[in-house]
């Protein structure tokens, strides 16, 4: 089977040829992202294996339809990205990973918490050029703050524990009770209570039509103020403007984002001698307290292994027409 794999790093090559057992798959090889201008870099191919950044709108997945596309193989869980419907009346099959470490991204998460509120990555700045000042180094103790956690899958739930793991108070929302953090005393609370007491608020939930901007101008005026805000989820679940607003008013105190709501112009590309046009990420930059990292919480070897490993045992069913759990189906 042939499959083009597009947004490829050298991570991403590695870890699929590697696991790759005696070079059952042909993979071939693009840096180009996925979109509706470079569709016809998979013409001569059976599937296409994508990232988080890839678009594969209405009008993508009816050119790779004519193209002969049978399969869509995402190398993450999220799949925002994809026009489900268009696919499924093109008869192409969409499957994910739905799981392969969670651990790096709650692990992700904490860093951005413990270098914000430890202020690590300036001190650390501030030694490289011989200032050894402690001054505006201050932080505070993780130890009996009250830590929100909003979407309790398998990474908000490992978040939990680590958090559990510092003397944090661990409160949640989610529409599904995890049964195993109720065991170990995380405490569900309705969404508005989470966000009115939780010092930190940290979002593991998916972007559906429901989460989109589900932090936004009327769900900042209820938090604390000063309340620090880290997202490794999906950059559209905070409205970028409204934060920058919440920012400036202090009533967000911290703000740690591993993705961005319009990442996929900027992210895993080295920008360093061009001209950003974005003006809402150019802001958050700006801010002393916010700390923002391109969507790296995914990035650890026993992630990329398991991501590798999925993606062609999801490829192989397919082509031995196995359904599997991975597969994407339409919400009915």
């Amino acid at each position: 089977m042939k499959i083009a794999v597009f947004s490829t790093k050298s991570y991403d090559k590695e870890s699929l040829e590697k696991h790759n057992i005696k070079g059952a798959l042909s993979f071939t090889y693009f840096e180009e992202s996925l979109n509706k201008k470079t569709t016809n870099l998979a013409l001569g191919f059976n599937a296409v294996c994508v990232f988080v950044n890839d678009k594969l709108d209405s009008e993508t997945i009816k050119k790779l339809a004519k193209n002969g596309i049978k399969l869509i193989a995402l190398r993450c869980a999220g799949f925002n990205n994809i026009d489900l419907e268009t696919a499924a009346e093109n008869k192409i099959t969409v499957v994910r990973v739905p799981a392969y470490s969670p651990e790096a991204v709650a692990e992700q998460a904490v860093a951005l918490i413990m270098t914000l509120n430890r202020k690590t990555h300036k001190a650390y700045n501030r030694i490289r050029e011989g200032n050894f000042s402690l001054e505006k180094l201050i932080g505070f103790n993780l130890h009996n703050k009250t830590v929100g956690v909003i979407g309790t899958g398998r990474i908000g739930e490992a978040f939990s524990k680590i958090m559990q793991g510092f003397g944090c108070k661990v409160v949640a929302y989610d529409l599904y009770e995890n049964k195993e953090l109720i065991k170990i005393g995380v405490d569900y609370l309705p969404f508005d209570e989470l966000i009115k007491t939780s010092d930190i608020i940290s979002l593991h939930c998916p972007l559906t039509p429901e989460t989109h901007h589900l932090m936004n101008k009327k769900t900042f005026s209820k938090m604390k103020k000063g309340v620090m805000l880290i997202n490794t989820s999906r950059g559209a679940l905070i409205d970028s403007a409204d934060a920058i607003t919440a920012l400036k008013s202090h009533k967000i105190g911290y703000l740690g984002i591993d993705v961005y709501e319009q990442e996929e112009k900027l992210f895993y590309k080295d920008l360093s001698e061009d001209i950003i046009h974005d003006d809402l990420i150019l802001r958050l930059i700006s801010f002393p307290n916010v700390l923002i990292t391109a969507h790296q919480g995914f990035l650890t070897k026993e992630a990329l292994e398991q991501i590798a490993k999925i993606t062609i045992e999801n490829i192989s069913n397919f082509e031995k027409n196995i359904k599997t759990e991975n597969e994407v189906l339409i919400a009915q």
